[in-house]
């Protein structure tokens, strides 16, 4: 396994021009996907556009100044310190949304005629196309460049996909985590770890992301142990690698204890909002009540949704996956599943586990081209007409 640099023996300046080469082939490899991602998000943005027009409703205002990008554009101008205190006792603090998306939007506000909202959109379109690339190569690493572009094409047309160009931390986080799995894949320790620490920084399922770095680690040690060519002289960057990724949240999760005067800060502020993690006890009775009663048929579908779920987790281990990809994806998933308190957020929560699309992709690049075509441009268009309806309703909190 190498590291970013050029190894040892060649001239001094050799190192950079061979990794920006690496890159450009690299992104020259993932262009289709690129512009498969883009395509599709277009066509969602361009539906939302149109609902839109028919229902008054701006589209620019839904996916920059609605919900959570509220929150970040107020952190972005004004800094941590509103709270809001809501009848039954809740109180909402801005100290629940990590903060490496609004120092961007407060960054890119500060050097560009952008307000906080827009350079929120800035970032998720820029952070969603680096996330396409890596989802890209991690897919044509593991079962080759028809499987890694129908990964990309399937992530993009996620039901919530129009997420991928909200002003939220999605795309952000999805970038940081799908570059530092493809960093752990390919025996980049340090960038591992040191996106992992970025991810920490941003939502907090960057623990997944620890999780994901760490596992890669054992294994990597696991194989040196077995003699593996090479693996002796990575254990310092190896353990580097490690000791970087949970910096992050950790260091955010510090920040908060300090603000509030307690180690349970964190919780404690998510508390607040009415969010925790219960073992999926909340999110079982939310089910059941529906199953019980007139909305039967939504408890229903999210019983199947949950099912679908955890079916593509079994065949993901089925697949034989990387450990470090069955470990994030599976923490993610745990996650979002055993956590109270906005059941409407859960799919939301879930799209950055994108390995759990990877059995379908697979089956995608092994079909017929005219059946594998029809079938993603299907899901693409139901994509784009959900993801119109649902920010022009419920849409993510």
């Amino acid at each position: 396994m190498t590291d970013l640099v050029s190894p040892a023996g060649t001239g001094a300046g050799a190192p950079l021009p061979r990794a920006a080469l690496r890159a450009c082939g690299a992104l020259r490899r993932a262009l289709p996907a690129l512009l498969v991602y883009a395509g599709v998000r277009a066509l969602g943005i361009a539906v939302l556009a149109v609902w839109g027009y028919g229902t008054g409703k701006s589209p620019h205002q839904l996916l920059s100044a609605r919900w959570d990008s509220l929150w970040y554009a107020r952190i972005a101008e004004d800094g941590y310190g509103y709270t809001l205190h809501l009848p039954g006792g809740k109180v909402h603090s801005d100290l629940a949304f990590f903060p490496l998306l609004p120092w961007l939007e407060r960054g890119l506000s500060a050097v560009f005629p952008l307000s906080a909202g827009d350079a929120g959109l800035v970032v998720s379109a820029v952070s969603s196309l680096l996330a396409a690339w890596a989802v890209f190569l991690i897919g044509e690493r593991l079962y080759g460049r028809r499987a890694g572009v129908a990964l990309v094409a399937l992530w993009a047309a996620l039901p919530v996909g129009i997420v991928q160009s909200m002003a939220y931390s999605e795309s952000l986080f999805t970038a940081l985590a799908a570059w530092s799995l493809y960093a752990v894949l390919t025996g980049r320790w340090v960038w591992a770890g040191s996106f992992a620490a970025l991810a920490g920084l941003t939502r907090p399922v960057g623990a997944a992301v620890v999780l994901a770095v760490w596992l890669g680690v054992l294994v990597a040690l696991r194989r040196g142990e077995h003699g593996e060519k090479g693996a002796r002289p990575a254990l310092p960057r190896m353990l580097l690698g490690a000791v970087l990724a949970p910096l992050g949240w950790l260091a955010y999760f510090a920040w908060v204890g300090v603000r509030t005067g307690g180690p349970t800060g964190y919780l404690d502020v998510q508390g607040g909002w009415g969010n925790g993690f219960d073992g999926g006890l909340a999110f079982g009775s939310f089910v059941a009540q529906r199953l019980f009663s007139p909305a039967f048929a939504a408890g229903l579908g999210l019983l199947v949704g949950v099912g679908l779920v955890l079916w593509l987790y079994a065949a993901c281990v089925r697949q034989r996956q990387p450990l470090p990809l069955l470990g994030y994806a599976g923490a993610v998933l745990l996650l979002a599943l055993t956590a109270k308190g906005y059941f409407g957020s859960k799919p939301r929560l879930m799209m950055p586990a994108f390995p759990l699309l990877l059995p379908l992709a697979v089956a995608a690049a092994r079909a017929r081209p005219v059946r594998a075509v029809l079938t993603v441009s299907t899901v693409v268009l139901v994509s784009a007409v959900y993801g119109a309806f649902w920010l022009n309703g419920s849409g993510p909190p």
